[in-house]
């Protein structure tokens, strides 16, 4: 990691590298995205048997992309109970923290005849990507479906990649289960998230799609919004740690590393106003190294976008946290929550030495698919507002229009728009 004193310019310097990682930027990559696309959304099935054959290695008809009810009972069969147990508690909370999420309808009435109201409906339907090979993460099927569940979403699909046998991983359709996944199929890459945009014969079009994935993934969601609904164009897993003299240096070492881990373009940056403790977390992080199996992928990661930065006060820290705006932030100092105050831009907060981000992403409740490359200063977490649609409700009587009629058709004509103007005056003549 770069150790370097906290100055607007150092911080900006790693900010243009850390944004430099956006997905969106992979211009290199877009043409073959968009071929599989219009591919998939062409040739329906036939594309999707194509793509699985040549990028997963197994040929597959499409009777055998849905995943049966004796597929999901090997699954079961192959995992250990107390992972699935797990699982369930896992489940258990997310449920628990994104029912608190949850809005009503409402309408307001006025003496005068005015009623006005606000409709809550959920998505018809939406599809979960899941990524397989390398990277099997349970923890994210039951972030990406429990909201959609939570939020009376009637048709849940889930898509992810086949192995070479032909089967998707046990963890992942265990884990769809528990979640209320509907129907889950074996298809990945770009070619599944055009299939949940388009529809196929036998994958059905979706409304909203959500969940990680490869830069392929992440490029196809893109190009299919607008089509579609998508939670976010994510990328690589950051994590920026707030620390003061007060901090143990191996928990903020291992908090940084648990990060790093994830890709080479994951990010972990720390910021503190104590020289000791940055020198002992750089011990540590050394000493980790040692033992970590993921140690060359860290190593990448650290010496690619990880920072020391050492501020000259806490809120030198804090305005510096505001302008990286990291999907992860834990706050290891004196007063955590009094520094958590100050934070405008942040994914999730994780306060105190024992709120360490695993938590966040494994069992603690609230969602950890979250945005990434500053987009925190405008996106939130995955949840259950991302499943539901806000529709307008507005009912006039008569007299209530009357006492208005004349200032809408005045704005109406300001603007040219003598129709609109019209659609009222027709209405008092």
């Amino acid at each position: 990691m770069k150790t370097v004193r906290l100055t607007e310019a150092s911080r900006d310097r790693a900010l243009e590298k850390l944004i430099g990682r956006d997905p969106s930027g992979y211009n290199e990559y877009e043409k073959t995205v968009r071929d599989i696309i219009e591919d998939v959304r062409n040739a329906g099935d036939e594309a999707i048997l194509r793509y699985t054959e040549k990028f997963d290695g197994v040929k597959m008809t499409a009777a055998a992309l849905r995943v049966t009810e004796e597929e999901l009972k090997e699954a079961y069969a192959q995992l250990d109970p107390a992972l699935i147990e797990v699982m369930r508690k896992a489940a258990a909370n997310i449920r628990a923290f994104h029912e608190k999420q949850i809005k009503q309808s409402w309408i307001t009435t006025r003496e005068d005849g005015v009623i006005l109201g606000q409709k809550i409906t959920p998505v018809a339907s939406s599809g979960c990507y899941v990524p397989g090979g390398r990277a099997v993460y349970p923890s994210s099927v039951l972030m990406n479906i429990v909201p959609a569940k939570t939020a009376g979403v009637p048709r849940i699909i889930m898509a992810t990649p086949p192995g070479r046998d032909g089967r998707a991983a046990a963890g992942t359709l265990v884990a769809a289960d528990i979640a209320g996944a509907d129907e889950i199929y074996k298809v990945g890459g770009a070619q599944a998230i055009a299939a949940m945009a388009y529809g196929t014969e036998t994958i059905p079009r979706v409304d909203m799609i959500t969940g990680p994935g490869n830069i392929f993934v992440a490029l196809a969601k893109k190009a299919c919004f607008g089509v579609t609904g998508i939670d976010s164009v994510a990328g690589p897993s950051e994590i920026l740690v707030i620390a003061d003299e007060t901090a143990d240096p191996r928990y903020v070492a291992a908090d940084l590393l648990s990060q790093a881990e994830h890709d080479p373009m994951a990010s972990a940056i720390l910021l503190t106003t104590d020289e000791n403790l940055a020198e002992n977390v750089s011990k540590e992080i050394e000493e980790f190294l040692t033992v970590l199996e993921r140690r060359d992928i860290i190593r990448q990661s650290l010496d690619n976008y990880g920072y020391i930065f050492i501020g000259d006060t806490m809120q030198d820290l804090v305005d510096a946290a505001n302008v990286i705006a990291s999907e992860h932030l834990e706050i290891l100092t004196r007063d955590p929550w009094q520094v958590m105050t100050g934070i405008r831009n942040a994914g999730a907060i994780f306060l105190g030495n024992y709120s360490s981000e695993p938590l966040g992403d494994y069992f603690a409740g609230p969602n950890h698919i979250l945005p990434t490359n500053g987009t925190a200063r405008f996106f939130s977490p995955l949840g259950v507002d991302t499943f539901v649609k806000r529709t307008s409700i507005i009912s006039y009587s008569k007299d209530a229009l009357e006492k208005v009629h004349e200032d809408i058709e005045t704005f109406a004509r300001a603007e040219g728009l003598t129709a609109h103007a019209n659609s009222i005056r027709v209405r008092f003549e």
